[in-house]
């Protein structure tokens, strides 16, 4: 796993996220509908954001609950991108590229969410050492050996 959520992929991607839809904002109609330039740009952060607040969290489980809200901010943005569309703010070239960039880090968000609800790790937070499923049997097969011996 990375050591740095500057590391993860699906954050960089986030990130380019985060640069089209400023991009996309700066165009003379569309910042001129203050509301939706606020809420997308600040959608398109939470995104970026969450990622990088639950990976520094250093539990899975909220790190879990961090992505599903990343997650979450990921399809706002597609919503508003089709409002921007619908508007006239943004060509259907500027839509397909912000909503490619959406789909692919949702995807892989939901990648990392069923990895993590998985995984036997705990997290950093807990430094918590697991051993192999048969070894963790034979402990406790020899445990109750142990037990019925007097």
């Amino acid at each position: 796993m990375a050591k740095s959520f500057e590391e993860m992929a699906m954050w960089k991607r986030s990130r380019e996220l985060v640069k089209c839809i400023y991009q996309i904002t700066k165009n003379k109609d569309f910042c001129r509908d203050f509301s939706l330039t606020d809420q997308i740009r600040r959608a398109a952060v939470s995104v970026m954001s969450n990622i990088s607040e639950g990976f520094e969290r250093g539990s899975n489980t909220e790190f879990i609950q961090f992505l599903f809200i990343a997650k979450g901010s990921c399809g706002e943005v597609r919503t508003q991108l089709y409002a921007a569309l619908d508007q006239a703010y943004i060509t259907p070239e500027e839509f397909r590229v912000g909503k490619e960039l959406c789909v692919d880090v949702s995807g892989q968000i939901s990648g990392l969410i069923q990895y993590l609800k998985g995984s036997r790790m705990k997290g950093e937070k807990f430094k918590t050492e697991y051993k192999s499923f048969r070894d963790e049997v034979q402990e406790a097969v020899q445990s109750f050996y142990n037990q019925k011996q007097p």
